[in-house]
């Protein structure tokens, strides 16, 4: 099943139903531009066998990153960089998606620049919430321009070889933050009502398809909950697919939780115990049966089995991402009948938030070993890595503050 072509509402067709999911990089060149770093690490994936390749979050605006070492891609940005990443993503025949995302109120204090978000709620992240910026509320054109730079976005990738897009509405960044009644207080047509909640996520999917050819894929990467208390639920998550199903959306992908949850990881601030693996397959069961879209789930999946057993109750693509910074060909491994160990030994630190960022810097540092060509390492110590990891991303904060004054 897994090795299967799978042919999406808009004609186009995956090679088969495995997926390399979204991980932040952060390993942009000067410029915020792809450069041969990231090229190199697509390559790996390209490679490995994968028949879905989508991108780490490429930036909307540079002016509001998830990270200082981000990819932005603009109306104006030159386009040769993203033209060689493509080609390097595409050369063994998968498509290659770009997740395209505004980060809203989720943006590091010291990086300057803006923080907005449909309501002015401070993230609570505990004694860390202070790395965090104030949020500033929008205004209505502030959301237009939003959707504007959505467009343009996926207008430039289509024109960079990018077989389509995946517009992140998920993870508590700015779209996620207006589904959610915990983070969208507006009382204007933006907020209240779930209907109106959803506005922004359905104006930015026409926005975008209006922009692009029929055959370029157009994704929705979603919540199938916040994993907050009376923040954005499975009822919620199973409405705005109904919604989405009036549109030409060609995947779904279900994903869960936020900075404030890392559902995404394992954890959920609400107490609820996720599965050990596939931790969204409940849900995304659920959520299948209702969407007439494919629908892909990401999450802790890293073993043939589980693999399999996600495919196999509906869901149409299986969504890799840790496993394949572990073992970049672990499609072609299964498929030759190996099963490789795949995951790093967990982060288990009592303070959950430094445990979440050395669990991420563990794989951040993954992912440039093999943008620099190494295929094969030891386990990491997770404390030195995130050491090196602030202080690398202390050196490409200045870098990004000075581009972003130039």
């Amino acid at each position: 099943m897994m090795f299967t072509a799978l042919t999406l509402p808009n004609g186009s067709t995956l090679p088969n139903r495995l997926a390399k999911a979204a991980m932040e990089e952060n390993m942009a060149d000067a410029g915020q531009l792809p450069g041969p770093a990231l090229n190199r690490l697509y390559e790996s994936w390209a490679d490995g066998g994968v028949g879905l390749i989508i991108t780490g979050n490429v930036m909307i605006d540079g002016r509001a990153m998830t990270g200082p070492g981000g990819v932005v891609l603009e109306a104006g940005t030159p386009l040769d960089a993203f033209r060689t990443w493509s080609q390097a993503a595409r050369r063994q025949g998968a498509q290659v998606w770009m997740q395209i995302n505004h980060p809203g109120r989720q943006v590091m204090a010291n990086m300057g620049g803006n923080a907005w978000a449909p309501s002015a709620v401070a993230l609570d992240m505990g004694k860390h919430s202070k790395l965090f910026a104030q949020p500033v509320e929008m205004g209505a054109a502030q959301i237009e321009e939003v959707i504007s730079r959505f467009a343009a976005t996926a207008h430039a990738a289509e024109k960079a070889g990018f077989n389509g897009v995946q517009i992140h509405a998920a993870h508590g960044y700015l779209i996620s933050q207006f589904l959610s009644p915990l983070t969208n207080r507006r009382r204007d047509d933006w907020g209240g009502s779930l209907a109106n909640r959803a506005r922004l996520l359905l104006e930015v999917v026409r926005a975008v398809r209006s922009r692009v050819s029929p055959g370029f894929s157009v994704a929705v990467k979603l919540n199938s909950a916040d994993f907050q208390r009376g923040g954005f639920s499975e009822d919620d998550a199973r409405q705005v697919v109904l919604l989405l199903n009036e549109l030409p959306v060609d995947l779904i992908e279900l994903s869960g939780g936020s900075y404030e949850s890392p559902a995404m990881q394992g954890r959920t601030a609400d107490g609820r115990t996720l599965a050990r693996e596939a931790y969204f397959l409940e849900f995304a069961k659920e959520l299948a049966a209702v969407a007439r879209m494919p629908v892909m789930t990401t999450g802790g999946i890293a073993r043939k089995q589980v693999a399999e057993q996600v495919l196999a109750s509906g869901i149409a693509v299986a969504g890799i991402a840790t496993a394949l910074a572990e073992v970049p060909n672990l499609p072609q491994e299964w498929r030759a009948g190996r099963s490789p160990a795949a995951l790093p030994p967990p982060v288990t630190w009592k303070d959950k938030t430094m445990a979440s960022v050395a669990a991420m810097a563990l794989v951040k540092r993954r992912l440039r070993a093999l943008g620099s060509g190494v295929q094969r390492t030891g386990n990491y110590s997770p404390l030195l890595t995130m050491v090196m990891g602030q202080l690398r991303m202390a050196l490409l904060t200045r870098r990004y503050r000075a581009w972003l004054q130039r």
